[in-house]
């Protein structure tokens, strides 16, 4: 997808640039425009790392030497039995309230695969993302019950999956709904799919809107979290 085709024009692009600005002032101390870190262009690094696939994540050691003392590494998960996706977020803990992606992308399995081995397989793969970077809080996405309740109940197994690999690792976990997401990200609990990937771009500083949308989702999940934790530091919640 071009990126200048998931916002509705000039205008849109605008609101959710200034909405990406406010939220970076909104976290950052008093004296953090001194630092040069007063605004989105500054306070977000400009080059992000490449995301790493399955097949790469026991290979992912290195991010995890990303982290300083002040930061906290969050898992974002987007559940699917098909295809789950996957982000990893970090503040950049020089307390500009900044954050940057140190990995994302998407497990995917077969669809003629029998239930049990797809999930043992996502199972597998989310383990495998657990110990090679060791993230400090997990979020996962809320089960939304639409008009299709089978997809529900097949996204509810992978829910499962999640939280039962994020259990045994021993990290706390939270869940927000899609509404939650989409409002701690565009303060609009109405926002579009592409109105959120653009912010999560902007927010993290990304060349393009993250790809495939599952491995968009999960980083959205895990800015949402990463706010939520930033408001009760700050005594907003």
């Amino acid at each position: 997808m071009n990126v200048d085709e998931s916002v509705a024009g000039p205008s849109r692009l605008d609101e959710l640039t200034a909405r990406a600005r406010r939220i970076l002032s909104a976290t950052a101390p008093p004296d953090a425009e001194t630092r040069g870190h007063g605004d989105a262009e500054s306070a977000v690094p400009t080059s992000p790392p490449l995301p790493l696939s399955a097949s790469e994540a026991g290979q992912g050691e290195g991010h995890s030497a990303l982290r300083t003392q002040h930061s906290a590494l969050i898992l974002g998960i987007d559940p699917g039995t098909a295809t789950m996706g996957y982000g990893l977020v970090s503040a950049l803990g020089d307390g500009s309230g900044a954050y940057q992606a140190l990995a994302y992308g998407v497990f995917e399995t077969p669809a003629g695969e029998p239930m049990h081995f797809r999930l043992r397989s996502l199972y597998d793969h989310l383990t495998d993302i657990l110990r090679a970077h060791q993230p400090d809080e997990a979020a996962v996405e809320k089960l939304f019950f639409g008009r299709n309740t089978t997809t529900a109940l097949t996204v509810g197994q992978a829910r499962g999956i999640a939280l039962l690999a994020i259990a045994q690792a021993g990290i706390a976990v939270a869940e927000y709904t899609p509404a939650e997401v989409k409002f701690a990200l565009s303060s609009y609990g109405r926002a579009t799919k592409s109105d959120i990937q653009r912010m999560t771009q902007l927010l993290l500083r990304l060349p393009s809107v993250p790809q495939p949308d599952d491995a968009a989702d999960a980083l959205a999940i895990a800015l949402c979290h990463a706010h939520s934790m930033r408001a009760h530091a700050l005594g907003m919640r």
